[in-house]
């Protein structure tokens, strides 16, 4: 069996990094056919992808806020202004 390409440390990741790990250990999961051995370091590499992920989306967050709190995105990204 070939040995998966080596993983970024989490501190190197970027978000779309991170969030195709995410994906792909998701899909490695639900197809059932992870090896038992296999499903811990998963699982650890999952949360060092969702860290990552929540901490860029948490620093927008901020940012945003900082920048315009009253403006707010719809669903679609559009701006809503607030009245």
């Amino acid at each position: 069996m070939p040995r998966p390409a080596p993983r970024k440390a989490a501190s190197a990741m970027t978000y779309r990094d991170a969030y195709a790990a995410l994906a792909r250990i998701a899909a490695e999961l639900e197809s059932g056919e992870a090896d038992l051995d296999r499903v811990l370091p998963l699982i650890e590499e999952a949360q060092a992808a969702y860290e990552v992920c929540k901490g860029r989306i948490e620093a927008l967050r901020s940012a945003l806020g900082e920048a315009g709190d009253d403006v707010e995105l719809d669903a679609g990204g559009e701006e809503e202004s607030e009245d």
